[in-house]
């Protein structure tokens, strides 16, 4: 059974100008030790997708539909109550930015302590032995000396250690990485990312990795959902979505991925702007800046197809295959400097 899975997700939410549709029918499925890259341009519905998941949107403004399952159990409609005991001992998630996700005015171990005292009936002294414990895991030099500091007395990359352990304190089989490496340098990006593969494998958990960087989906994924408009326009095992992509999006978007292997190879930007998803366009949501946009493009949305590569990779696209595949093998040559065929 998959540790999560996702059906038919659909969120929206009120506002003054009418209803926003964040995300659109998105459905995937996560197992134990697997990980799952999402990947997409900001307001592409990552990151509600999983605030959805999680349980963490306001019942008032949003509109929530399809199912979640975690181990089987249902998250949507689930009473406050149970979806506080999920989270954190099921489902783990890392945020974006740590110093809005963390306290200000109370010490890293205070909190961490907290996040025990939620779920076990243990006494403060063994939820402080747990915290000293899950700092030292995640690489926090000194963390018995540490352990009393406060959020700003940390650099970026230690304080994204602190919410790795947080989201990892009390042991669970799912963790939600939201852009983990947001604003730092690249050495600490690597660390970071170290980091989380080692955890993973130490504990067998199912990883959500949220990121617009494919770099990091080629390194760590073993499956990839590509989201645009709030839906999934292609989903494929991780070799199969690099090898053969079906949908032009993808292809703008592996397009501005940087090669070292390439010789004159130039980065393709995609023209245009992320769709409005108060005012979505008709037919295909890439359909304004695709370049092979054709009548029923702007008319119909294309289904899920799947791909002749094999049943596991889907698509959406109104192309025939003969072209779709003339087309990726002209900017595979473009990419690698070589001239078009």
């Amino acid at each position: 059974m998959a540790s999560l899975k996702v059906e038919n997700l659909n969120t929206s939410f009120r506002t003054d100008d009418g209803l926003v549709k964040a995300v659109s029918g998105v459905s995937f499925a996560l197992d134990e030790g697997q990980t799952l890259g999402v990947v997409g341009e900001s307001g592409s519905g990552k990151s509600v997708t999983f605030l959805t998941v999680m349980g963490l949107l306001d019942p008032r403004q949003a509109q929530v539909s399809g199912s979640v399952l975690i181990d089987g159990e249902e998250m949507l409609g689930a009473k406050p109550a149970r979806l506080r005991s999920l989270r954190g001992r099921h489902i783990g998630m890392i945020f974006q930015d740590p110093m809005t996700s963390l306290n200000p005015v109370k010490s890293i171990g205070w909190q961490l302590e907290e996040a025990v005292l939620i779920h076990h009936d243990v006494t403060r002294k063994e939820a402080r032995t747990r915290a000293l414990d899950i700092l030292a895991e995640v690489e926090i030099p000194r963390a018995n000396q540490r352990i009393d500091d406060y959020p700003h007395q940390f650099s970026g990359g230690m304080r994204q250690r602190v919410m790795i352990a947080m989201a990892l304190i009390n042991n669970p089989a799912i963790l939600i990485a939201d852009e983990p490496t947001t604003a730092l340098d690249v050495t600490t990006q690597a660390q970071i990312l170290r980091l989380i593969r080692r955890l993973q494998g130490e504990h067998n958990m199912g990883v959500v990795m949220i990121t617009h960087d494919l770099g990091v989906v080629a390194e760590l994924a073993d499956e990839v959902i590509v989201m645009y408009g709030g839906k999934v326009v292609e989903q494929a095992g991780v070799e199969d979505l690099f090898a053969k992509p079906e949908m032009p999006y993808t292809w703008g978007l592996l397009g501005s991925l940087p090669r070292l292997n390439a010789s004159g190879g130039r980065l393709e930007q995609i023209p245009g702007q992320p769709p409005s998803l108060l005012n979505p366009p008709s037919g295909c949501p890439f359909h304004p800046r695709c370049e092979y946009t054709m009548d029923i493009c702007r008319r119909e949305l294309p289904e899920l197809e799947r791909s002749v590569v094999g049943e596991d990779h889907l698509f959406r696209c109104h192309l025939d295959e003969e072209t779709r595949a003339r087309v990726w093998q002209q900017k595979q040559a473009l990419l690698v400097g070589e001239t078009a065929a």
